[in-house]
């Protein structure tokens, strides 16, 4: 699923083009043109968002661009949207046959970690597709 957040884009004499986001305030980029800008600014609020989902910190709903534009601090911006691919929060029942004693062990680490077997598996399977993708 892709959601939509503002991105505002300023420029100062001598620098470059620089992207702050409202609904992440601190979340900022900059590139040279306009075009990289852009392009920086969907990786930055791409690896912002990424970090918040494995923090298990939720998103803000995006704001308006009225009351983005409302605020007096942004009247020298020019306003876009930056799409941002958010996972799906809805869990799926799932149904899986493992070794009895692998199931005890992965219930005996998670309980120790305060997790659940199936924020467990989730991270564990999380962990090791990232692993994968860095390899290849």
């Amino acid at each position: 699923m892709s959601q939509n957040y503002i991105g505002l884009i300023r420029k100062e004499p001598d620098s470059d083009y620089g992207v702050s986001f409202p609904d992440f305030p601190g979340v900022v980029t900059a590139g040279t043109d306009l075009d990289d800008a852009r392009r920086m600014a969907e990786e930055a609020l791409a690896l912002h968002v990424e970090g918040m989902i494995e923090d298990g910190d939720p998103l803000p709903s995006p704001l308006t661009l009225e009351a983005v534009m409302a605020d007096g601090d942004n009247s020298d911006a020019v306003a876009f949207l930056v799409p941002v691919a958010v996972p799906s929060r809805r869990a799926v029942r799932l149904n899986i046959t493992l070794p009895e004693n692998v199931v005890k062990d992965i219930d005996r680490y998670a309980g120790s970690r305060g997790m659940t077997r199936s924020a467990f598996l989730l991270k564990a399977s999380v962990r090791a597709m990232a692993e994968d993708t860095e390899r290849a």
